[in-house]
């Protein structure tokens, strides 16, 4: 198998890492499946897909909620008069958004999706969005932003809805305070966690995007700096840049010292002493420590291999490879941003092999031949490698659960080591 014509060196760590560029068929869930972590975390926002019965179908199974639940997103269908230009698309969609605010007066967010079909037959949503806002405002705001899959991940559905909101945001004085802003969806039990911290710091204020009520928008100017909680945020912190905030980098909040550079990032932008970050921090990085080495002996040692899915593999091969001493096979990630994960590439061990992109027979090709103890990939690939005798962990689960933080260190490597004791269990039986 020659893959040396793909290959370009990148200064990576202590030394050079190669980097497989691949551009062939992708397996990847597109980026409406952001809604399902989202509605729930805005809390009185409703997201309307404009899309077919097959993308209603794609949200109702990753939801695993049954008909007679009220969750606040839907699928507007385009059915086949729609899509032939025999119905006013526009005016359908006027009548829909009606009879959904008439429905649902809790609503004070309402985000129009955009999907492959609505994309394909050129439906503007933005006219659309204006449109609705300026009909049903000062009761509701109506934004649009796209989830279509044809050239995006999933994760990426939720770095245009953030990206969408930006504009949104209330000006921060010119003679504000400095305050601090953490772009990405959390747990609330995570937030509460980390505002926790950040008071203890003597950093704040301190804001979220997105915030959990539609009315709570955080302000933003030039004396606020943000930290990215996900890596996948790329044209979110674009718009912030542009509203005249700074980022910070670091990497990112999984794991102990993921955790520990991150917070320690804002800490030197606020001027906090080392003394009392340390005061701060050690108590929870123990704790964290202690916790994770429950799943070091089934977890140590053990071969991983990423599929390329969600944007988040950089930082989790870093916190599997130093915090559980797991062997990076190969880590695919849909898109490398050199500048978000500068710090992450840093600590990855010396050489390990990166790829780009996809091209999935060839992965699968890669992916086979080394046999890794576990493989960490999307649903369509997981239950094939699975029958070929592979363990898998579904890439998906590490968005559903809350993963960030020192509280959360033990859960995320017990979502890895899962799947190998499940495998032992089933040798046994």
């Amino acid at each position: 198998m020659n893959i040396r014509p793909d290959i370009s060196e990148t200064a990576i760590g202590c030394g050079s890492a190669p980097v497989l560029r691949e551009r062939g068929q992708r397996e990847v869930f597109c980026g409406l499946t952001g809604i399902i972590w989202l509605h729930r975390k805005i809390q009185d926002a409703f997201f309307l897909v404009v899309g077919s019965r097959t993308c209603a179908h794609l949200i109702q199974s990753a939801a695993g909620v049954m008909i007679f639940a009220e969750p606040r997103f839907a699928t507007a269908i385009l059915d086949e008069r729609d899509l032939a230009g025999m119905n006013d698309a526009n005016d359908e969609l006027d009548r829909v958004v009606a009879r959904l605010l008439e429905r649902r007066p809790d609503i004070k967010l309402l985000f129009l999706v955009g999907s492959c079909p609505s994309e394909v037959i050129k439906l503007d949503l933005s006219r659309a969005a204006l449109r609705l806002s300026q009909a049903h405002m000062p009761r509701v705001r109506v934004l649009n932003y796209s989830g279509s899959g044809i050239e995006t991940t999933f994760t990426q559905g939720e770095d245009a809805c953030l990206a969408a909101l930006i504009p949104t945001l209330p000006a921060a004085p010119a003679n504000a305070p400095p305050s601090l802003l953490i772009a990405g969806a959390l747990a609330d039990i995570v937030e509460d966690q980390w505002l926790r911290t950040f008071a203890a710091l003597g950093i704040g204020p301190v804001h979220f995007l997105p915030p959990r009520r539609a009315n709570d928008l955080p302000p933003v100017g030039p004396n606020t700096v943000f930290l990215l909680a996900q890596p996948f945020l790329n044209d979110t912190a674009r718009a912030l840049e542009e509203r005249g905030a700074r980022y910070l980098p670091a990497p990112f909040p999984l794991g102990v010292e993921g955790t520990t550079l991150w917070l320690k990032a804002a800490a030197q932008a606020f001027g906090v002493d080392d003394a009392l970050f340390d005061k701060v921090t050690q108590p929870s990085i123990f704790r964290a420590r202690q916790a994770i080495k429950r799943h070091s002996a089934t977890l140590s040692g053990r071969r991983v291999f990423f599929f390329p899915d969600s944007q988040l593999e950089v930082p989790l091969a870093r916190f599997l490879a130093r915090e559980l001493d797991m062997e990076l096979v190969e880590v695919g990630t849909p898109y490398l941003h050199q500048t978000h994960l500068a710090h992450e590439l840093d600590l990855l061990p010396a050489g390990t092999l990166l790829s780009e992109g996809q091209d999935v027979d060839r992965q699968l090709d890669r992916c086979r031949l080394q046999q890794p103890d576990l493989v960490v990939c999307g649903l369509g690939l997981a239950n094939p490698l699975e029958a070929e005798g592979l363990t898998t962990k579904w890439s998906i689960e590490l968005m559903f659960t809350p993963t960030q933080g020192y509280e959360q260190a033990a859960d995320l490597a017990e979502l890895f080591a899962r799947p190998l004791n499940r495998r032992a269990r089933l040798k046994v039986a």
